[in-house]
């Protein structure tokens, strides 16, 4: 995949990645949100091989995200069944945050995934503290399906709540 609008570009994760994945990964402040305070303490190869192989337990499709040519953050897809698709995002580089570009970064893959893909919903997933993310979800139509109380004990033994959010193609193009 890759996506261009203006100074954006949305590719395909490739090896020349894996570095710049390790130190996101291991970065506690970037993978707080996703329940790893401490990050994942993975090591470059680990990456790596996840990239070659294609086994990524977390997500099918890895993308990289990049304004003016360097890279800022990563996104990622998975199908969950024929129609459904379930995406996630995150702004790595915090100087590129609260600038508005995660919420072209997303219209692009929503686009495309509607349009391209012919997935007929995108679902996804935030912890309830990101209101940051909340926010720009339903900005763009998401709307919230269910909130999960407790759902997940994170690396320091704080229990997490979830909220899922759910976009149908139907409601993409009403908004």
């Amino acid at each position: 995949m890759y996506l261009v609008n203006g100074n954006l570009v949305i590719r395909d994760a490739t090896n020349d990645d894996a570095q710049q994945l390790c130190i996101w990964w291991n970065d506690g402040r970037v993978m707080a949100h996703a329940g790893f305070p401490n990050g994942l303490g993975i090591t470059e190869q680990e990456v790596l091989t996840r990239l070659q192989t294609g086994k990524d337990s977390e997500r099918k499709g890895r993308l990289i995200l990049e304004i003016d040519a360097a890279p800022v953050g990563e996104m990622s897809y998975s199908a969950v069944s024929e129609h459904v698709v379930e995406i996630g995002i995150k702004i790595c580089e915090f100087s590129q945050q609260n600038k508005g570009a995660g919420t072209q970064f997303l219209e692009m893959l929503i686009r495309y995934l509607f349009e391209a893909e012919r997935y007929r919903k995108i679902i996804l997933d935030t912890n309830i503290k990101n209101t940051r993310a909340q926010h720009v979800y339903e900005k763009l139509g998401f709307r919230k399906t269910a909130v999960r109380k407790n759902a997940w004990t994170d690396q320091l033994g704080e229990l997490q709540t979830f909220i899922d959010y759910e976009l149908s193609v139907t409601e993409w193009a009403l908004r």
